[in-house]
C-alpha cells in the first residue's frame, strides 16, 4: 500500500495494530478522522491518552477502575462472602449485564496455557488464595470459559484451596464447551450463574 504522506502512513500502521483491523480498514478509519472537526479527533486522542495514563486496576479484584477500589468492591449492596472468578474484565461486564449476580469478582487476567507460556504465577491467583485463607469467602464460583485452558485453571485453583472450608461451584454448562464467556447471551449466562453446580461434580463429567 503506497502512501502520499508519512504522517498518514504512521497513523494507518498504528490503527492496524488493533484487533480485527487490517490495513484497508485502518486507512478508512484514519481518512474518516481526517474529515471530522479537529475538536472531535482531539477529543478521541485525549480520551485514549487519559485512559492509558490514569486508569487503575482495583486493588481487591483487579477489575478496571478509576479509583483504587472499584465500585463493585466498595458497594455495601454486594455479598463479600460470594466471589466469582473470571478470566478478564470483559467477563465481569458480561455477568454484570445479566443483573443476576450480587457477589464480588476476582479477575485472573488470563488462564493457564503452557502452549502460550502462561503459568499460574503469570496470573492473579496468589491474591485469590490469600483471600480464601483470610476466611471471609464462603463460596467461589468458577466462571472461566469452558475450554481446556479454563478447566486447567479451575483445577489448579481448586487444588490450592481444597483444604479450606469453602464451597466451590462452577457455572452450569449452558455455556457450550469451547465457548468464550463474553459471547454468551445474557439469559444463558444468567441461568448458568443461578444454576451453578459444585465444582467437585464438574470433575466427574
Amino acid at each position: 500500500m503506497e502512501f502520499s504522506s508519512k504522517l498518514l502512513e504512521r497513523a494507518v500502521n498504528e490503527m492496524s495494530q488493533l484487533p480485527g483491523i487490517g490495513k484497508r480498514t485502518a486507512l478508512r478509519l484514519v481518512l474518516h478522522l481526517l474529515k471530522q472537526p479537529k475538536e472531535q479527533t482531539n477529543g478521541l486522542a485525549d480520551a485514549l491518552q487519559t485512559m492509558r495514563s490514569d486508569i487503575k486496576f482495583c486493588r481487591s479484584c483487579n477489575n478496571i477502575s478509576d479509583v483504587e477500589l472499584c465500585e463493585i468492591c466498595s458497594s455495601s449492596n454486594r455479598d463479600e462472602t460470594l466471589v466469582c472468578v473470571v478470566e478478564d474484565i470483559r467477563d465481569v461486564m458480561a455477568i454484570e449485564n445479566t443483573s443476576s449476580f450480587k457477589g464480588l469478582y476476582h479477575v485472573l487476567g488470563g488462564k493457564i496455557s503452557p502452549m502460550d507460556g502462561i503459568g499460574p504465577h503469570d496470573l492473579n491467583i496468589e491474591p485469590l488464595i490469600k483471600k480464601v485463607k483470610e476466611g471471609t469467602i464462603k463460596e467461589l464460583i468458577f466462571a472461566l470459559s469452558s475450554t481446556m485452558e479454563g478447566d486447567t485453571t479451575n483445577f489448579y485453583i481448586y487444588k490450592q484451596i481444597q483444604e479450606y472450608n469453602i464451597n466451590m461451584s462452577t457455572i452450569a454448562r449452558g455455556i457450550s464447551v469451547g465457548d468464550e464467556l463474553e459471547y454468551a447471551d445474557e439469559i444463558t449466562l444468567a441461568r448458568s450463574i443461578l444454576n451453578r453446580v459444585p465444582f467437585e461434580s464438574s470433575l466427574k463429567t
